[in-house]
């Protein structure tokens, strides 16, 4: 069978192509550059807790440790004022769980990362990474793909599948003739990174409405420090195309910096206490500037993900990144989710459910995203005190928690999807069905687990290889694993999972969320859970399995939708999580005036 085309050598093309070897199916990566990621210390990507893991199993796991940085802390202020401090442990997390809810986000510059996932790809026996292809044609057939690329190595290239991972100017999208509505511009940020200190190091800061320092108007600005003593600044910029000059940007970092040393030296920016009336000294802390840029927000969203053996995933999919959300998180999890019903594809053949399934959750996902932010926007920006108290009440922290869930991947800005109305449910009606603190099609808590080599790692760090079956087992941790291996349960499980349809791994672990002794968790390869059952049950194992492959059960379960968080039910493909139905115009879809948008499935 032939490799899967990936057009496109981004982080996003990159990382569909090392998940897809993992699933040992051959790939060709068509890049139109030459190759060599330039060096742009403006241009830096915050990954949540389940995108950092999923580069991490890709073979990034020491650039995110080298290049990386884990923040110890996020502070939101309103003026003078310090209105929420979220402390980090050190090894990323909370320091109650493994769920990451509130863990530390990674932050480092792009091209570290896109040359981290550059050189595992390169070691890889399965990938063929050809530089200056530019893509000039897509034909499909009932069998395949035939690519046409102009360039040094303009020929014509075969594949299974194609993948559009092109970027916002997508030539696949294009040549696919698929509309990519939405709107331009929608905020824009003013980007420097400099090395300097600042008062609170390692700590990452969400500054509203700052006291001003002699410069112009500035209603937000963010700071995130990055690794060797560097930080990244964001300005948020006043609509309009205003021109940032040289001076105007050095202005705007002179008057941060001052004022922040200010604050910190008269104690008012830590304590939750208003100070008011005093300016800065106009003492400027030593910086050395690195880079500087503009960075314009759009929010746009292809009208279909799928066409036929073609997909699109990535900018060249979507566009977003308003109020605290990264692009590039969303793009990572189109790979993950993709990737392995790709896999499942090449080596089994594929339902249409299957192959249908990644629009229906990502493009869904996406969309209850972009509803999101729409919604909250407006209130967030035109200073509409009254409109919403109508959403949260204490305007000032209401609108500060909002962005601050945003931003460290909480809420419906931040938060990991959920895939609640997944063409891939399991049927409603299995017997022997448990409930547990996630819901089926939410993504698991990352609990530590014990492996059948005996390895005890977080259950996130197990994802990506077929199924993965979970007995909550207390008491095991005390025992030596020769023993527990051989008892109980486990023989019938290990028979359980050996008879299913496609690969699967049983993990062990003391406790999970919500989940009885005995409790059996199916969770797909992409970290997102099927089911969870009292005890073993074989049987619903296996229709499980064939639910997860986008079965006959699969489509039972797809028409058996469960109901959403807030308790509503709605027809298949009806929302955010189903297939998205298309919006009557090149609007992206908003709620309407004066209903807010608080939660989402993606919650």
């Amino acid at each position: 069978m032939e490799p899967v085309i990936v057009v496109g050598a981004g982080p996003v093309g990159l990382a569909l192509a090392l998940a897809l070897t993992r699933h040992d199916v051959p790939v060709v990566v068509l890049d139109e550059t030459a190759g060599q990621e330039e060096a742009r210390p403006a241009r830096t990507v915050v990954l949540r807790p389940d995108t950092a893991a999923f580069t991490a199993r890709l073979g990034c796991a020491d650039v995110l440790t080298s290049a990386g940085t884990r923040w110890s802390a996020w502070r939101t202020m309103r003026r003078r004022r310090l209105l929420e401090r979220v402390a980090f442990a050190d090894d990323g997390t909370d320091g109650t769980d493994r769920d990451g809810a509130t863990a530390s986000p990674v932050h480092l510059a792009q091209h570290a990362l896109t040359r981290a996932l550059r050189a595992a790809l390169s070691g890889e026996p399965l990938a063929q990474l050809v530089s200056d292809s530019r893509l000039a044609a897509v034909e499909q057939d009932g069998k395949g793909v035939s690519a046409q690329t102009r360039g040094d190595n303009g020929t014509w290239w075969r594949g299974s599948y194609l993948v559009g991972c092109d970027g916002p100017r997508s030539t696949v999208r294009k040549l696919l003739d698929i509309r990519f509505p939405g709107r331009t511009a929608v905020e824009r940020h003013a980007v420097a990174t400099l090395r300097t200190e600042l008062p609170w190091p390692g700590e990452a800061l969400l500054h509203r409405s700052p006291a001003r320092h002699g410069g112009g108007r500035v209603s937000e600005v963010s700071a995130r420090p990055l690794s060797g003593g560097a930080w990244r600044l964001d300005w948020l910029l006043p609509p309009g195309r205003e021109l940032v000059t040289p001076d105007a940007l050095v202005a705007r970092i002179r008057d941060s910096l001052a004022g922040w040393a200010t604050e910190a030296a008269d104690g008012s920016a830590g304590e939750g206490t208003a100070a008011g009336g005093r300016g800065h000294t106009g003492l400027v802390p030593p910086y050395e500037l690195l880079d500087t840029g503009v960075h314009t927000v759009h929010h746009r969203l292809a009208r279909t993900w799928r066409q036929g053996r073609a997909f699109l995933a990535g900018d060249a999919a979507h566009l977003l990144g308003a109020l605290g959300t990264q692009g590039l998180d969303e793009g990572l999890r189109d790979a993950e989710n993709l990737a392995w019903k790709l896999g499942l594809a090449w080596h089994h053949g594929a339902t249409e459910t299957l192959l249908d399934s990644y629009q229906a959750e990502r493009r869904g996902a996406v969309a209850a995203r972009l509803r999101a932010a729409d919604s909250a926007l407006p209130l967030l920006r035109d200073g509409g005190a009254v409109r919403w108290r109508t959403v949260l009440p204490g305007a000032a922290r209401g609108r500060s928690t909002l962005l601050t869930d945003g931003h460290l991947g909480r809420g419906p800005l931040g938060a990991a999807p959920a895939y609640l109305r997944t063409p891939l449910a399991a049927p409603v009606d299995l017997p022997g069905e448990a409930a547990v603190g996630t819901l089926p099609g939410a993504p698991v808590v990352d609990v530590p687990v014990t492996a059948s080599d005996g390895a005890s790692v977080g259950l996130r760090d197990r994802l990506g290889q077929g199924l993965l079956v979970v007995l909550v087992a207390p008491g095991t941790g005390v025992w030596d694993r020769r023993h527990w291996q051989s008892a109980g349960l486990m023989p019938r499980l290990t028979d359980a999972v050996g008879a299913l349809p496609m690969r699967a791994e049983i993990l062990v672990t003391e406790a999970y969320p919500g989940a009885a002794a005995h409790t059996v968790l199916v969770v797909r390869p992409d970290g997102h859970l099927v089911a969870a059952l009292s005890g073993v049950r074989p049987d619903e194992l296996a229709v499980c399995a064939d639910a997860v492959r986008g079965g006959t059960n699969g489509a039972k379960g797809a028409e058996n939708r469960r109901p959403a968080a807030d308790g509503s039910t709605r027809e298949p493909g009806g929302g955010p999580d189903g297939a998205a139905a298309e919006p009557a115009t090149d609007a992206v879809p908003v709620d309407p005036p004066g209903k807010p948008m608080l939660h989402s499935e993606s919650d």
